[in-house]
């Protein structure tokens, strides 16, 4: 789910969640929620994980917001939050188990009641990347969800992360080839 236009709501919406009114600060979470969660989820794989992470993430905007100032679009500055926030979490999973955190994702997928051979083949390939995509570096998968989950355009995706062209290209391509490689060898 990519996020509403941006557009001189936004501006408006923030200036008065800075000024502390609280209908201004839930109407900027119901239009800017959806997506920051479906970004969020796709970067941890887990749902209660990305809920908290963005519920933290729309808290910094409220603590924040009298400080915010317009020279940016408010989503690239929402999705920057939120992907300095997923990766502090990615880092905290790796320091504590060695390994990213999957295996609960795979077994929710694995569990749920079939409705046809059709359902499991596609629940088990998009388990398999899922589990390939949880396992890439958090900058290379950042650059795949923004470019094809999100449907951001390279140029936005290379803005959120702070790169240039070239170098999302290059996190895209190094991606999408470890990605490739792995889901063969694990079908051969």
């Amino acid at each position: 789910m990519k996020p509403p236009p941006d557009d001189a709501l936004d501006v408006e919406l923030m200036r008065a969640v800075g000024r502390q009114d609280r209908h201004a600060f839930a109407r900027l979470v119901e239009r800017h929620y959806g997506w920051a969660l479906g970004f969020t989820d796709r970067m941890l794989g887990t749902r209660h994980e990305a809920e908290d992470m963005v519920q933290t993430a729309f808290l910094r905007v409220w603590q924040g917001a009298g400080r915010w100032e317009p020279h940016a679009k408010f989503t690239t500055w929402l999705y920057r939050v939120l992907y300095n926030l997923c990766v502090d979490r990615l880092r905290a999973r790796q320091t504590a188990s060695g390994e990213p955190l999957d295996d609960a994702l795979v077994e929710r997928l694995a569990d749920e009641a079939p409705t046809g051979e059709e359902r499991i083949t596609s629940l088990q390939r998009g388990a398999r990347v899922r589990a390939a995509l949880d396992q890439l570096p958090a900058r290379q998968r950042a650059a795949l969800v923004l470019c094809y989950y999100e449907e951001r355009s390279q140029a936005e995706a290379a803005a959120l992360l702070g790169v240039s062209a070239g170098a999302l290209e290059s996190l895209l391509s190094r991606g999408r080839a470890t990605l490739k490689k792995w889901l063969r060898d694990e079908l051969q």
